[in-house]
């Protein structure tokens, strides 16, 4: 595997935790929330993080998976700089 493979697949990895645990404490946040939807919440989130993660360390190209992780690291820091 190359190594930028690993770097894109690892950059997106971290980023896609921040966002599986927004997405979870915006789940405990609504109203009438149940535990189980936070945990729904979360075993979503972990599921398409880690088919994402397997796409850019095997099969995406270059430009797609750079730009995932891109999009990624921007919605991090837009939900997470924002009041």
């Amino acid at each position: 595997m190359e190594t930028w493979r690993i770097v894109a697949a690892g950059s997106f990895i971290v980023g896609g935790l921040i966002m599986v645990l927004v997405g979870m404490a915006q789940a405990r946040d609504r109203k009438n929330a149940r535990g189980a939807d936070v945990w729904r919440a979360a075993l979503i989130g972990l599921g398409v993080v880690a088919v994402v993660a397997v796409l850019i360390a095997y099969v995406l190209p270059s430009v797609a998976a750079w730009g995932i992780v891109a999009a990624t690291a921007i919605a991090v820091l837009f939900v997470t700089m924002m009041d």
